[in-house]
């Protein structure tokens, strides 16, 4: 059958991308062209039937008659699809916008309707013609009688001649008509027929495809859960690293501080050595004064004892680098003795001054 006739009429046109299903599996789509097609509905006025018909180069890909018993279905935002039980086949239509999917549905079921009108229309039309053949063939014996009984052959051929023909010819239109559509009637049961075989098997395939998307959904919906555990976790591990990273900087800050106090500690340690060198030239002036040099000696025990306590705090400093308030604490302690030391070191050396200025 062409695709082109001269009294159709394209009446809608739009492109797609053009699939039928796999005839093997009945589940696979297979590519039915490289690229989106035209793809259009026409209008039949002489047989008052609609087409969808689509050509890919010289080939014909679609060539679908609508009955009113297709539906076309929407399987996703984007795609369509309608059997077609004379093509034993399901085609599917991939849109580039999900707005020309549903202008493609809307005029879909627009022409489904307009076919169903036609097919009702026919049907009363055969109906129509089958009363007026049973009353024409009611008729038809009572006329012959009459005819019989009003005269003889001359004067029926003169005067029932014309009505007599004109019922024939009646007659005859109306059986050609009765035959018709008893073939029609036969061809439309076929039809039928094919229709429920075919509508048994789409709903097999449509059966099988629900199923098919049962399944994707409950794995979607487990790739979902697990991906939000493992956000869930890589939120638990930033955490987790912040608290590191704040750790680090509070043992840098430690680790500062620690330094900083040692730095102290030498400078305590210098100050020390000097004093202990000033310490030694006191012995030098103990034959001068005894009593000084009590006093020294008493200062020298007291300076080794600091000594000795400064040991011990570098000790504890070293093991114990956590026991930073603590340490601070006895530093401070022993830098007022030893600031106290200090001074009454000085004072004495004031005095020894005094007293050789005196001598």
């Amino acid at each position: 059958m062409c695709y082109k006739n001269f009294k159709e009429q394209p009446i809608f046109t739009t492109r797609a991308h053009v699939f039928q299903i796999d005839p093997s599996t009945k589940k696979n789509w297979v590519p039915a062209s490289k690229q989106a097609v035209t793809v259009s509905y026409f209008y039949d006025s002489t047989r008052s039937s609609y087409r969808i018909i689509s050509v890919d180069g010289a080939k014909v890909i679609i060539n679908s008659t609508i009955t009113p018993n297709m539906t076309f279905t929407k399987t996703s935002q984007k795609f369509g699809q309608w059997a077609d039980s004379r093509a034993n086949t399901v085609f599917g239509l991939g849109f580039s916008s999900e707005q020309q999917l549903t202008k493609f549905a809307e005029k879909f079921q627009e022409v489904k309707e307009a076919a169903k009108l036609a097919r009702d229309r026919s049907q009363e039309k055969i109906e129509t013609s089958s009363n007026h053949s049973q009353e024409s063939g009611r008729e038809t014996p009572s006329s012959t009688r009459a005819s019989s009984v009003n005269g003889t052959d001359d004067e029926k051929a003169s005067h029932g001649g014309p009505a007599d023909a004109h019922l024939k010819s009646e007659n005859d239109k109306l059986k050609i008509a009765l035959a018709q559509s008893s073939s029609n009637v036969k061809k439309w049961e076929t039809e039928l027929q094919t229709l429920r075989e075919s509508n048994a098997r789409l709903t097999s395939a449509l059966q099988e495809s629900a199923a098919s998307i049962e399944h994707w959904k409950k794995q979607f919906l487990a790739c979902k859960e697990e991906n939000d555990q493992l956000r869930n976790k890589i939120e638990e591990l930033e955490e987790q690293c912040n608290e590191i990273n704040k750790e680090k900087e509070r043992n840098a800050q430690l680790s500062r501080r620690l330094q900083e106090l040692e730095t102290e500690l030498q400078d305590k340690e210098l100050e020390l050595e000097e004093l202990r060198k000033q310490g030694e030239i006191i012995p030098q002036l103990m034959s001068e004064c005894e009593s000084v040099s009590q006093q020294l000696q008493a200062a020298e025990k007291k300076n080794k004892d600091l000594e000795e306590k400064v040991v011990t705090l570098r000790t504890e400093v070293e093991e114990s680098k956590h026991r930073q308030t603590n340490l601070k604490t006895e530093l401070k302690n022993f830098l007022d003795v030893l600031d106290g030391k200090i001074d009454e070191l000085h004072d004495f050396r004031q005095g020894l001054s005094k007293l050789g200025v005196d001598n």
